[in-house]
């Protein structure tokens, strides 16, 4: 299975689009698109550059349509959508005054921390819940896709320079990820 996943993103799709749509993907984003672009023997900054514009691409569609989409599944009659739809709204309604207090940096950093659920959909779809200016909230996602895109290429680049190999493991993994959510 892992063979077959290497054999469709090196050959049939090419390192730099691998690495591209990789770093597109929600939940995986640039923290799997970096050992990716290592896996696929990309130098680092071709790497670091490709998951940076990847990872920002799809920022400005959830800022311009993600709250249309969750009014309109508000108003919906599957009554899942309207579910889903009053929960974002009643968990944005709550924590709105922390939210604005660090509008700007709190959601630099939670676009930043590189944990489960966290990253630039996320803190795209806070900063359009909670109605923050397009470009201040692009910005913002910017910010936080830079930091750790910054770190990952640093520790790629540390592990390169010590002479460990392990980080295959951590590569295969993230290959594995983004072949499923691909096929």
């Amino acid at each position: 299975m892992t063979e077959a996943i290497k054999t469709f993103f090196t050959e049939t799709v090419g390192p730099y689009w691998s690495v591209f749509i990789c770093s597109m993907l929600p939940i995986i984003e640039l923290r799997g698109a970096i050992p990716m672009g290592a896996a696929l023997h990309l130098p680092w900054w071709q790497s670091y550059f490709i998951s940076v514009v990847g990872n920002i691409l799809p920022v400005p569609v959830i800022l311009l349509f993600v709250r249309k989409v969750i009014d309109w599944m508000a108003g919906s009659k599957v009554k899942f959508f309207a579910k889903v739809a009053g929960w974002v709204n009643r968990k944005a309604e709550k924590n709105r005054a922390k939210i604005e207090k660090y509008s700007f940096w709190g959601v630099a950093l939670f676009v930043a921390i590189p944990l489960p659920a966290t990253g630039a959909w996320t803190g795209s779809l806070v900063a359009a819940t909670i109605e923050m200016k397009f470009w201040k909230a692009m910005l913002s996602a910017f910010i936080g896709v830079l930091i750790p895109g910054r770190l990952y290429n640093d520790a790629r680049i540390l592990r390169y320079r010590s002479g460990v190999q392990d980080f295959r493991i951590n590569v295969l993994t993230t290959a594995r990820m983004c072949g499923t959510m691909l096929a």
